[in-house]
């Protein structure tokens, strides 16, 4: 099977957060058939090894998507569907590049982790039982000839409010007024933060996820969940403690699990090395991003402190959106270029 045929028979496996099984046994056939040495970890991860070499190369992808199906389809050039840019092409050209055969002095890890777009489950779980890479590449969409440095932090929170029903008619703040009020307030201190800085990766980004109220006839209840994207260098327990000062009784923000702080890897690494080359080989002209979203590579690379970037075809803006689309063309050629990278490394011992 080809690498086309590989990126397409994932994306006709669909697989929101929690239900990648399919997709997942998919892919760990995909590269069984290609001689990886396959296993399915507890946490429901896709892995597969290729090489015996002493240098270890892992390449984490995640196979779950966002919720909303797009039918699989190719127009052109393009091929659609859901998980295309975000992020089943670069797990798809991990998958390709490895399998074009064991790399000498290299050791290659594809990893096809679950979870990422909800808990980081399947990174998370790498984390405490897997062994620190030599090299780390994080399969997000960055452009063929773009590497990813960093992203964002991330806290999110349910803010609520409940008090006894009002009448419509009295003077009084009903609960849908009260939680508009407590939000304003804790934008007073995103925009106040944000005035030492002009670029976004290096601003508290405020944004609301979903907002609701009901109401049984005696009590008025109100609630919102909201996302606070963090800038690198204001830590969790920082902004923790700066927005409960702007939240006032009866109003209640409570910390929903799984707050990240931002994360930037070094330029100055054989890996970044090595993947400029590589690009360049391509007779592509290479840059730097950093990103205003999370990864898994939030998890993982604080920990690990290894080599680390972020990497993979596909045009990020597409992300989550019913358009969702990659080039045939730009995926082949993040595969030549993932190919070149792992040599390079391997040639610098």
């Amino acid at each position: 099977m080809n690498s086309k045929e590989l990126l397409v028979g994932l994306l006709k496996h669909y697989s929101p957060t929690e239900s990648e099984t399919s997709a997942v046994n998919y892919l760990t056939n995909w590269m069984n058939d290609a001689g990886f040495e396959t296993q399915i970890d507890h946490s429901g991860n896709a892995i597969g090894k290729i090489g015996t070499g002493p240098i270890s190369i892992m390449l984490l992808g995640h196979i779950d998507t966002v919720q909303g199906e797009i039918p699989v389809r190719q127009e052109g050039d393009l091929i659609y569907g859901r998980g295309a840019v975000d992020a089943k092409g670069p797990l798809a050209a991990f998958a390709s590049a490895a399998s074009l055969g064991a790399i000498p002095g290299a050791t290659i890890t594809v990893i096809g982790a679950v979870g990422e777009e909800g808990d980081s489950r399947g990174a998370s779980y790498l984390l405490n039982n897997c062994d620190r890479p030599d090299f780390l590449l994080i399969g997000e969409p960055s452009r063929w000839n773009r590497i990813t440095l960093g992203y964002k932090g991330s806290i999110s929170y349910t803010l609520s409010v409940d008090i006894p029903i009002t009448h419509p008619a009295s003077n009084t703040d009903n609960a849908c007024e009260m939680l508009i009020s407590s939000w304003k307030s804790l934008l007073q201190f995103t925009r106040a933060y944000n005035t030492q800085y002009e670029r976004v990766f290096d601003q508290v980004t405020p944004t609301i996820r979903s907002i609701n109220s009901t109401s049984d006839g005696i009590r008025d209840h109100a609630q919102m969940h909201i996302t606070f994207r963090l800038p690198e260098g204001l830590t969790i327990n920082e902004i923790k403690d700066k927005l409960q000062t702007y939240v006032t009784a009866p109003a209640k923000l409570n910390l929903t699990p799984g707050a990240v702080e931002a994360y930037r890897a070094s330029k100055n690494t054989k890996l970044v090395r090595a993947a400029l080359a590589a690009i360049r080989s391509k007779d592509g002209t290479p840059s730097f991003v950093v990103k205003t979203g999370t990864s898994d590579m939030n998890i993982v690379a604080p920990k690990w402190q290894c080599p680390s970037i972020a990497y993979g075809p596909g045009d990020s803006n597409l992300d989550h959106t019913p358009n969702e689309h990659i080039s045939q063309l730009e995926y082949q050629r993040s595969i030549a270029v993932l190919r070149t990278l792992m040599e390079n490394i391997s040639n610098e011992r």
